[in-house]
């Protein structure tokens, strides 16, 4: 069989526009999960408390609170569920509509996530400090053969963000803080692809008709590629990191000896991924590939690749007030700026697969905390706190089974504790309430993954203190 040099061109789009999705999804997923102490109050007023160097990260303008040198080390398991529900996904006009077989099912994956941070006061109402945090991470894992798998199979992205700051002290009622971020960032990326749909669009693409492309194709052809068919279903996975950098500010401000406000803006950061992508091709299929005229032949061969994204932007605004000697509450607005995922770009190293840009549907999107805290004694704090985060994603169309996230509600119990005047531990727990997330995503190829997750998240989040 031979097809002219344009198979390689409308096939290599599709392929690379599922890529794109997939990519998208897996890196635009934050983490605030960067100090237990704060786990407590579900992150209310987390650039206004400045308790312990975990200041670093939510305002380094909170370092001038804190006296000496200190360390916070810190780890939260989280544990989500996102309990798959199918609502009549169907394959494209191709497979006529009919429904994806596969199983229902479940990726939520338990993490673990650390911190570390250490701040010392310096000469001059100066003081610096280091943070080091994992601010965005992404782990779903799902069935090879489950019914959203042309969506995601695997998705894991993680990151580490170390955090060099200075902090100053201008007068007795302002601080003001300012930091660099050195970023890098690792994603893998898997999923299933529908052998038959890719034969019919290069042969398509070869100049032929759809009803001599889907005879080509589809039985009773020799080449005998059933669409859906998950034993004959080939398979893409994509790997990449970088280094990257980006900048944060701080301010801290005493409105009177019992209150403060704080204000703490992280830029967005670049993230140019290089790594390699693979594939594994049904026999059929490789067959019909290797028929095409060069160099349309090396079609989804593994290549180096190389992908654009923009990691958002945040703003915080963050109130603290010590109502009396033993209870204090606390407040905050956070702002993240999802909307500058504009376009994603990939570029791939063989040139038989040209550049793709997708545009991205995501809006900014916005935090509510409200907190309180309540010494039982000199040693022992009690902490709660109520969250609203919003999702991003603004509709079922646009939700993906890499992140089948939505709105969530936060609620925070802690407790802090001084085993003496140098040592003290933290703990918070938050239970993560996420409503039934409808999805109703369709793929480059036409195939529908229609259903809701039931989902929820456990959190559970240790740090020590040590001052010095």
């Amino acid at each position: 069989m031979k097809y002219k040099n344009s198979v390689h061109i409308s096939a290599a789009l599709a392929i690379a526009s599922g890529l794109f999705a997939s990519q998208v999804s897996a890196a635009g997923f934050a983490l605030i999960e960067n100090s237990a102490s704060g786990m407590g109050n579900a992150f209310a007023g987390g650039s206004a408390i400045a308790d312990d160097a975990s200041t670093v990260w939510f305002n380094p303008a909170g370092m001038t609170r804190l006296k000496g040198s200190q360390i916070s080390v810190a780890g939260h398991i989280i544990s989500p569920s996102a309990d798959f529900t199918d609502n009549g996904s169907s394959l494209s006009a191709l497979g006529g509509g009919a429904p994806i077989s596969g199983a229902e099912d479940d990726g939520g994956v338990t993490a673990f996530v650390p911190n570390f941070y250490y701040v010392t006061e310096l000469d001059g109402d100066a003081w610096f400090g280091l943070g080091v945090t994992v601010p965005f991470g992404l782990s779903t894992d799902y069935n090879s053969d489950w019914v959203g798998r042309y969506g995601a199979t695997l998705s894991e992205v993680s990151t580490v963000n170390i955090n060099p700051s200075f902090a100053f002290k201008f007068n007795e009622d302002l601080s003001v803080g300012l930091g660099l971020s050195i970023q890098y960032i690792e994603a893998s990326l898997e999923n299933k692809l529908d052998s038959a749909s890719v034969c019919v669009g290069l042969v398509q693409a070869g100049g032929a008709d759809q009803a001599t492309a889907v005879a080509t194709c589809t039985p009773p052809s020799p080449v005998g590629l059933i669409p859906g068919n998950a034993a004959q279903d080939s398979a893409q996975a994509l790997e990449g990191d970088d280094w990257n950098f980006g900048w944060n500010i701080g301010l801290l401000y005493d409105i009177d000896k019992d209150s403060r406000v704080g204000f703490a803006y992280r830029s967005s950061v670049d993230a140019n991924l290089s790594g390699d992508v693979s594939f594994t091709v049904d026999p059929s299929l490789q067959a019909v590939i290797d028929g095409a005229t060069p160099p349309a032949n090396t079609f989804f061969s593994d290549t180096g690749i190389d992908a654009g994204i923009e990691l958002p932007a945040q703003i915080s605004v963050s109130y603290f007030r010590d109502v009396t000697s033993d209870f204090a509450v606390m407040a905050d607005i956070t702002w993240t700026e999802w909307s500058n995922f504009n376009a994603l770009v990939v570029k791939f190293d063989n040139l038989v697969q040209p550049t793709s840009t997708t545009p991205e549907n995501w809006e900014d999107s916005y935090r509510f905390a409200i907190g309180a805290n309540y010494k039982t004694s000199d040693k022992m704090k009690l902490r709660f706190g109520l969250a609203h985060d919003q999702t991003p994603i603004p509709s079922p169309e646009d939700r993906t089974a890499r992140i089948p996230g939505d709105d969530r509600t936060w609620v925070s119990l802690g407790l802090g504790y001084a085993i003496d005047d140098s040592t003290s531990v933290d703990v918070g727990y938050s239970h993560l309430f996420v409503g039934d997330t409808e999805i109703n995503n369709t793929d480059a190829f036409g195939h529908t993954l229609t259903g809701s997750y039931e989902a929820d998240v456990d959190i559970l989040s240790v740090q020590g203190n040590f001052m010095f």
